[in-house]
C-alpha cells in the first residue's frame, strides 16, 4: 500500500478495527487495521503475534546501521522495557529464526487470513524477513542525533506510551553549513599573519600559496561531497565518513589526527586572541618585562604562556558549563569577523582618495621602531634653539649634539618620514609583487632608498624593525594553512541538517569560494596600500604598535582589533567544544581499547574525560607559546585528515564498490589523487619533519588498532581494495603452474575433532606453523560426520575452535569445516575443492591412525589408507607425521641436534626442501642437517657420495653427507615369522569383528551343510562405514543359491582352525624384510635425531593388502621418537638454478 493510505490507516486504527468486528467496515480497510509487525498464522496454526523486542545493547549497532525502531502496536500491546532477548534456533530444515516472545492470541485474530490471500508462500520466514511495508516503516523514523547528546535523554516509561518526541533535524544550507564554515576558515591567520605573508612573499607568490591551499581544500570538498551524499551520514562528520569508507584502523589513525589537529587550533586560537590583548590592546598588563634590549621575545613568550593557561582554564570552564552558550553566541563571534573583514574593504576603498595617516621613520633605508621616540628626526628646534631630539640620545647616547660616540650609520644617514599607508592609488603594487624573504634578526629595509651602507653598532640594533623568524615559501605555507581549515564544520552538523546530502556540498563549497575570493582580494589591497616595510613589520612596531591590518582598516583600527579578539575567542571555544565530541566518538566506536575511559561523560552526555585531555593537549600548545610554531603542527594533523578522505572517495570510486552511489555527482577519481597529491606535497613543503612525525603518529595508531584486532566490520573500501586485488592476483596465478623455483608447500592439514569438537591433535597445527613461518596458503580442514541440515551449528561451532587454535598455535591462514555423511568422502571433497583458483593447496598433511592395531573398528585406517591414495590421484604431496605429541611446541629451542634425512627414492626433491624450511623457523634453526641415502651392492657408494655432495653444494643446502650401503642378506626368521604374525593377526581380528550372531549362523551353516556364506561380506565396505547388522537374519535358499554356494565352497574362509596352517605370501616377505632392514639401519644412525624425515611407500594397488601395508610402515618407523613420513606429488619441487 501507499505511504500516504497506511498513515492514514494507522490514525484510524481504533475504530477501524472496531468496525471489522462488526463486519461493517470494507475488507481492504481491516486488512490495514492489521498492526504492523503482527504475523497471523493460516486458520489451521495456533494464532500468534510476533513483537519487536527492546534490546538493551541496541545503541552499540544503531549508529552503525542507521536504524531507529518503530514500535507500530497499538499502545497496550507494547511490552515492558525489561522484555528479554530474540534468540536464534534452527529448525532442522536449515531455517534459522528468531523466537520472540508472544502475545495472546487475541491481537492475531484482527488479522485472521491476511496472509492466505497475499504472502502465504512466505508466512514462515516473515519474522527473519520482515514485509516492505514493516522495513520501510523502521526508515521513516530515522534520526541522526547529534555526537555528544544522550541517545535517549528521558527513560521510556514502562507502558511505552509517554514517548518524548524527538525533535527532527530543521537547519538549511545557510545557518547549518555555510556560515558554520566560513567561520570556522575565517580566523586568527587573517587579521595578525595575512599582510606579514603578503610583504615577505609578495603579491605572486602569495596569490600562489592561497591558491595552493585553497585548491587542497576545495579538492577535497569534492571528495567529501562524494562521501557525505553516499547515504545517510550520522554525526560524526569527517572522522565518520573516513572510518565507515577506509575501515577502523584508517578512521581510528585519521580520526586521532583530526582530533589532535582540532586540539591544537584551540591552542592557536588562545595564543592569537592573548597576542592581540597583549601587543595592541593593554601592552600593561604584561607580567614579564625584558630586562636587556634582546630579551623581548623571550618575556613575550612566557607572557603568552601564562595568559594562554588562564585563557584555556577559563574556555574549559565554560565549555564544561554548557555548551548551549557556546552556541548561542557563535553568530555574534560570526558578525565580528563579518564587520572586521567589510572595514578591510571599506579602508581599501577610502585609501584611494584619502589615505590614513601613519608616517613611517626612516634612517637611510632602515626602518626604525617608532615606539621609542615620538619625533622622527635628529634634532628639533625648542625656543628658537636647536637641541638633540629622543633619537639623537638614543643613538649618540648623550644630549650633546657631538658625534664622537654616535652610531656610525646614524651619522651617515638622513632620517625621512614615508607614508606607511600610501593608498591603492599610490602604484605601491609593482614594489609588493616581488619576495622580500628575511633570515632571523635582519633589519625590515625599503629598496631603493637612499642610504650610506656603512656598518653600526650591535647594540643600537633593538632601535630598528627586526624579523623575528627566518621565512621561506615553505614556512609561509605551513603558517598560511590552517587559515583555510574549518571545511568540515558543515559535515560535523550533519545530524542537525535537514537534508544534508544537499546541503553539506553546497553550503561547503560556497564557503570554500567566499573565503577564498576574500583572501585573494585581501592578498591584492594589502600588496597595493600598504608600504612593503609596514607590511613585513610582523607586531607593528613601525606604526606605533598598531595592529597592520588596523592601521588599513576603516574607520578605526580598533574595529578589526576588537573583532579579531572576539572572533579568536569565539574560534578558540568552538575548537574546544568540537575536540572532545570527536574523541568521544572516537572512544564510543571502541577500536581503540584504551580510550574507552574518554567515551563516558555527564548524564547528558556531555564528554567531560575527553574535555580534560583535550584541555591537556592544547596546553602543550600553549606551553610552545609561539603561533608561528603552532601553526604547522595542526597543520600537518588537518593535511592528513584531508589527504584520506581524497583517498577514502578515490579507492571507492576506483573499485566502483555497489553501495558507491553518491548524490553528488561532481567527483572524479583523478581529482581525488590530485587534492591527495597537493595535501601530502604541502605536508612536505611546509615542514618535513613534522610531516615524518605526523606520519608516524599516524602509522603508530593504525599498527595498534591492527595489532588489537579491530571488531568492527564497517564494509570499508580497504577491504574491497584487498578483495579486487586478491582477484587480481588470483587471476594471474591461474594463468600456469608456479615455477619451481616458486614452489612452496601450501598445506591442507587435516585435523581430527574429539566428541567434544576439540582438535585431537594440536601439534598437527604447531608443525604447520613452524613449516610455514607465515609464509604462503595454509588450509586447516576437518570432517564432521552427519547431515548437513541437522549439525550446521556444530559445524560453525567447530570451526571458531580451530579458529581459536589456530590463533593460539600462530597458524596464519584459513580454516573449512565440511559435514559428510561418510569421514572418508569429506575428505575427498576437501582434497578436490579447498582453494581457490591459482590459490590451492599442494601438499596434504594428515595425521597418523594411532591405536589402529588394538581398535576392532578398522574405519581409521581403512579412512588414512582412502587418504593417501586421494593425495596420490590428485597429484599432491602427503607429509605424516608420526608421533607427533612428541614434535615440539612453538616455544621450546633445540641448540644442538640433527635433522635427518632418509632420502631412499627420489620423488621430487620434497625430502631436502622440507629441512631448509623448518630451519628457518626458531626452533630448529640451530639443528644441523645429515643426508642419508641407500646404495645397493652394485653402486660405487664412493662416487654416489661425492655426487651427492656436489647436488646439495648446487641446490646451495648446507648438510653432511653419507651413503649406508645395504647388504644383500637371506631372509631372517625374524622377518619370516614377523610376516606370519602379521597375516595370521589379520585373518584373527577379520574373524573377531564377526558378530556373536554371525558366528552362531556360520556354524550352523557349516553343520547343516546345506550351504555356505561367503565371509567375505560381512567386512565389506558397508560394514567398515557402521551400517548396523540386524541382529535376527531371514535367509531363503533357492535351489540356484545352493548350487552357486557349492561352487565358492573353495574360496571361502574356515574357522579359527585354519588359521594354524596359513603360509605367509611371499611378496609380504619380501618387503617385510625391506621394512626391517632399513628399520635397522635407520635406527642405528638416527636414534639420537630431533626429526627423520623419509620416504613414505606408496600403499598397495591391491586393497586386499590394506592392513599389511599398515604392518609395514609400523615395522619401518620403530624405534624412532620423531618420524615425518614423506609422499611427493609427481613434480619437481627444487632445482639448481638462480
Amino acid at each position: 500500500m501507499g505511504g500516504v493510505e497506511e498513515r492514514g490507516f494507522l490514525r484510524g486504527s481504533d475504530r477501524t478495527g472496531q468496525e471489522c468486528a462488526a463486519g461493517s467496515a470494507p475488507r481492504p480497510a481491516c486488512l490495514a487495521a492489521v498492526p504492523r509487525g503482527a504475523l497471523a498464522a493460516p486458520p489451521a496454526m495456533p494464532h500468534f503475534t510476533v513483537v519487536p523486542v527492546e534490546d538493551k545493547h541496541r545503541a552499540e549497532y544503531d549508529s552503525v546501521e542507521g536504524l531507529s525502531w518503530v514500535d507500530y502496536r497499538e499502545p497496550a500491546a507494547a511490552p515492558a522495557a525489561g522484555d528479554s532477548y530474540d534468540t536464534v534456533s534452527s529448525d532442522g530444515h536449515g531455517n534459522h529464526k528468531e523466537n520472540s516472545p508472544f502475545l495472546n492470541s487475541s491481537e492475531a485474530g484482527k488479522g485472521g487470513d491476511y496472509y492466505d490471500r497475499n504472502l502465504a508462500l512466505f508466512e514462515e520466514e516473515l519474522d527473519i524477513r520482515p514485509k516492505v511495508s514493516s522495513l520501510l516503516g523502521k526508515l521513516v523514523n530515522y534520526t541522526n542525533l547529534t555526537q555528544g547528546v544522550k541517545e535517549h535523554e528521558e527513560a521510556e516509561s514502562t507502558d511505552g506510551s509517554k514517548k518524548k518526541v524527538s525533535k527532527s533535524p530543521s537547519m538549511g544550507t545557510l545557518m547549518g553549513v555555510y556560515l558554520p564554515c566560513m567561520q570556522n576558515i575565517f580566523g586568527v591567520i587573517l587579521f595578525l599573519r595575512l599582510t606579514w605573508m603578503v610583504g615577505m612573499a609578495g603579491v605572486l607568490q602569495s596569490f600562489l600559496i592561497v591558491l595552493l591551499c585553497c585548491c587542497c581544500t576545495m579538492l577535497t570538498t569534492i571528495s567529501m561531497s562524494a562521501i557525505a551524499t553516499n547515504g545517510v551520514v550520522p554525526a560524526g562528520g569527517s572522522y565518520f565518513m573516513i572510518s565507515r569508507s577506509l575501515g577502523p584502523e584508517f578512521g581510528g589513525a585519521v580520526g586521532l589526527c583530526f582530533y589532535l589537529g582540532t586540539t591544537f587550533a584551540g591552542a592557536m586560537y588562545i595564543l592569537g586572541a592573548i597576542e592581540i590583548l597583549l601587543t595592541y590592546i593593554v601592552p600593561q598588563a604584561a607580567i614579564f618585562h625584558p630586562s636587556g634590549a634582546h630579551d623581548a621575545s623571550s618575556a613575550m613568550l612566557n607572557n603568552m604562556r601564562v595568559y594562554g593557561t588562564v585563557f584555556l582554564i577559563l574556555m574549559a570552564v565554560v565549555v564544561f558549563v554548557g555548551v548551549k552558550y557556546v552556541n548561542k553566541f557563535a553568530s555574534l563571534f560570526l558578525a565580528c569577523v563579518v564587520i572586521s573583514i567589510l572595514s578591510i574593504y571599506a579602508g581599501a576603498i577610502k585609501s584611494i582618495f584619502d589615505p590614513p595617516e601613519f608616517p613611517i621613520c626612516m634612517l637611510g633605508n632602515r626602518t626604525l621602531s617608532r615606539d621609542q621616540f615620538d619625533v622622527c628626526a635628529k634634532t628639533i628646534v625648542k625656543d628658537n634653539i636647536t637641541v638633540a631630539s629622543k633619537l639623537w640620545e638614543l643613538f649618540c647616547h648623550s644630549t650633546n649634539l657631538t658625534t664622537e660616540n654616535c652610531d656610525e650609520y646614524f651619522v651617515m644617514n638622513n632620517v625621512s618620514e614615508i607614508a606607511g599607508i600610501p593608498g591603492a592609488a599610490s602604484g605601491i603594487l609593482k614594489d609588493n609583487l616581488w619576495s622580500n624573504y628575511l633570515e632571523k634578526g635582519e633589519i625590515l629595509e625599503k629598496a631603493h632608498h637612499p642610504s650610506v651602507d656603512v656598518a653600526g653598532q650591535k647594540n643600537n640594533l633593538h632601535l630598528y624593525v627586526l624579523s623575528d623568524i627566518a621565512t621561506s615559501f615553505m614556512v609561509l605555507v605551513g603558517i598560511f594553512f590552517p587559515s583555510v581549515t574549518g571545511i568540515m564544520a558543515g559535515s560535523n552538523r550533519s545530524g542537525d541538517l535537514k537534508d544534508a546530502q544537499k546541503s553539506i556540498p553546497v553550503g561547503t563549497i560556497l564557503a570554500i569560494v567566499t573565503t577564498s575570493l576574500v583572501y585573494f582580494s585581501c592578498v591584492l589591497l594589502f600588496g597595493a596600500c600598504i608600504e612593503g616595510v609596514v607590511l613585513r613589520d610582523k607586531y607593528g612596531d613601525a606604526v606605533n604598535k598598531n595592529l597592520v591590518v588596523g592601521t588599513l582598516s576603516w574607520p578605526s583600527p580598533w574595529v578589526i582589533v576588537i573583532g579579531s579578539f572576539f572572533s579568536t575567542c569565539g574560534a578558540g571555544l568552538q575548537s574546544l567544544t568540537g575536540a572532545p565530541r570527536l574523541l568521544q566518538a572516537i572512544a564510543k566506536d571502541n577500536i581503540i581499547p584504551f580510550l574507552w575511559i574518554f567515551g563516558h561523560g555527564k548524564a547528558n552526555g556531555e564528554p567531560t574525560w575527553a574535555l580534560l585531555l583535550t584541555a591537556l593537549i592544547a596546553e602543550l600548545g600553549i606551553l610552545i607559546a609561539s603561533l608561528d610554531m603552532v601553526a604547522p603542527i595542526l597543520s600537518m594533523f588537518f593535511l592528513m585528515c584531508y589527504l584520506f578522505v581524497n583517498l577514502a572517495c578515490a579507492v571507492q570510486t576506483l573499485l566502483r564498490t555497489p553501495n558507491w552511489r553518491p548524490r553528488f555527482k561532481y567527483y572524479h577519481w583523478a581529482l581525488s589523487f590530485l587534492g591527495m597529491s597537493i595535501c601530502l606535497a604541502l605536508m612536505f613543503i611546509s615542514s618535513w619533519y613534522y610531516a615524518l612525525v605526523a606520519m608516524l603518529i599516524a602509522g603508530m595508531i593504525y599498527k595498534y588498532i591492527e595489532y588489537q584486532g579491530a571488531e568492527k566490520e564497517w564494509g570499508d573500501g580497504i577491504r574491497g581494495l584487498s578483495l579486487s586485488a586478491a582477484r587480481y592476483a588470483l587471476l594471474r596465478l591461474e594463468e600456469g603452474p608456479p615455477h619451481t623455483k616458486n614452489w612452496r608447500p601450501q598445506l591442507l592439514v587435516l585435523l581430527k575433532l574429539d566428541e567434544d569438537l576439540h582438535v585431537k591433535y594440536p601439534r598437527l597445527l604447531t608443525f604447520a606453523s613452524q613449516l610455514k613461518a607465515g609464509k604462503g596458503l595454509t588450509i586447516i580442514g576437518s570432517v564432521i560426520q552427519g547431515n548437513f541440515l541437522e549439525t550446521y551449528g556444530e559445524a560453525q561451532a567447530a570451526e571458531q575452535t580451530i579458529k581459536n587454535m589456530m590463533d593460539i598455535e600462530k597458524v596464519k591462514g584459513f580454516c573449512q569445516v565440511v559435514v559428510a555423511n561418510k569421514v572418508r568422502e569429506g575428505i575427498a571433497h576437501l582434497i578436490q575443492s579447498c582453494g581457490l583458483g591459482g590459490m590451492k593447496h599442494n601438499t596434504v598433511v594428515l595425521g597418523w591412525p594411532y591405536g589402529w592395531r588394538q581398535s576392532e573398528d578398522p574405519r581409521s585406517w581403512k579412512t588414512f589408507i582412502g587418504t593417501v591414495r586421494c593425495t596420490t590421484a590428485a597429484h599432491l604431496a602427503l607429509l605424516v607425521p608420526k608421533n607427533v605429541s612428541f614434535y615440539p611446541s612453538n616455544h621450546e629451542r633445540y641448540n644442538e641436534g640433527n635433522i635427518d634425512v632418509w632420502w631412499i627414492v627420489h620423488d621430487g626433491g620434497m625430502l631436502m626442501l622440507l629441512p631448509f624450511l623448518l630451519k628457518q623457523h626458531k626452533v630448529w634453526r640451530k639443528c644441523k642437517m645429515r643426508i642419508f641415502t641407500v646404495a645397493q651392492m652394485d653402486d660405487n657408494s664412493i662416487q654416489m657420495k661425492k655426487d651427492l655432495a656436489t647436488f646439495l653444494y648446487q641446490l646451495r643446502i648446507e648438510a653432511e653427507v653419507e651413503v649406508v650401503e645395504m647388504h644383500n642378506s637371506d631372509i631372517s626368521a625374524y622377518t619370516y615369522e614377523r610376516t606370519l604374525m602379521m597375516e595370521q593377526r589379520s585373518q584373527m581380528l577379520r574373524q573377531m569383528r564377526l558378530t556373536k550372531t554371525e558366528r552362531e549362523r556360520e556354524a550352523q551353516l557349516v553343520k547343516d551343510r546345506h550351504s555356505i556364506a561367503r565371509l567375505e561380506s560381512l567386512y565389506s565396505d558397508e560394514e567398515d562405514e557402521g551400517d548396523p547388522v540386524p541382529e535376527n537374519i531371514q535367509m531363503t535358499w533357492t535351489k540356484e543359491k545352493c548350487d552357486a554356494e557349492k561352487r565358492n565352497r573353495g574360496t571361502a574362509v574356515g574357522s579359527f582352525r585354519d588359521l594354524i596352517s596359513i603360509k605367509p605370501n611371499q611378496s609380504n616377505v619380501r618387503r617385510m624384510h625391506t621394512a626391517v632392514k632399513l628399520n635397522e639401519v635407520i635406527v642405528n644412525r638416527s636414534h639420537d635425531a630431533r626429526l627423520v624425515l623419509l620416504n613414505m611407500p606408496g600403499p598397495p594397488k591391491n586393497t586386499d593388502g590394506d592392513e599389511n601395508y599398515m604392518e609395514f610402515l609400523e615395522v619401518l618407523t620403530e624405534g624412532l621418537e620423531r618420524v615425518l613420513l614423506v609422499r611427493g606429488g609427481g613434480r619437481e619441487v627444487i632445482t639448481i638454478y638462480s
